[in-house]
């Protein structure tokens, strides 16, 4: 009996990576040369993973640019607006706030927004009623979210901006700022000049 099969069915990401690679495997028997085969099968790979991971986010988000990469299983909701070249390995957005997310984007596993709350100050009930409050989420250019961030409804990350995983953000994060904890706070700045100059040279990642 093949134990290793049996644990990877037993774990989803493990067992999805596993029949994907199969499939490469399979869709790149034919190439002889195995340096060549190796590149196909590996663009093939994340081809077939972008699909199935990233499955819901091409059925539901309003608008999808060139170049999505989806590594992880994500969703999003109906309002999500992606530019190009976004990178997702693992992301749910939540409620029905708009969401904009910009160009050469990237985040780490098990990152959350949030787009609504419950209606607890103006209600008329405790601990809340059965209204929501919707509050737009924005993110810039070539921002980077690490591991587990949580994204709070109405938040604004600029362009070039790095949150820390497992940081909790609200409200307003500048441009090139590094920022992070519960609430997320600015400890320091990218170096705008190197920054300004790569984004020149269109060296992007």
């Amino acid at each position: 009996m093949d134990f290793n099969f049996l644990y990877r069915l037993c774990n989803r990401e493990d067992f999805c990576s596993y029949i994907l690679n199969k499939l490469a495997k399979i869709g790149t028997c034919y190439i002889f040369n195995k340096q060549e085969r190796r590149k196909k099968r590996n663009i093939l790979y994340d081809k077939l993973r972008t699909q199935l991971y990233g499955y819901q986010v091409f059925r539901t988000a309003k608008e999808i640019g060139e170049g999505f990469w989806c590594g992880g299983f994500s969703t999003v909701n109906k309002n999500t607006v992606l530019k190009n070249n976004v990178c997702f390995n693992g992301m749910r957005i939540m409620g029905n706030g708009n969401v904009t997310i910009g160009q050469y984007f990237h985040s780490g596993v098990e990152v959350l927004m949030i787009t609504q709350n419950h209606n607890y100050d103006k209600g008329e009930a405790i601990p809340y009623d059965d209204t929501y409050i919707y509050k737009d989420i924005e993110i810039g250019d070539f921002v980077w979210l690490g591991s587990r961030v949580m994204i709070l409804p109405g938040t604004k990350i600029g362009e070039g901006a790095i949150i820390q995983g497992g940081s909790v953000v609200h409200g307003e994060i500048p441009p090139y700022a590094i920022a992070g904890g519960n609430p997320a706070k600015v400890f320091k700045y990218r170096n705008i000049e190197h920054f300004e100059k790569l984004k020149a040279e269109k060296k992007f990642h």
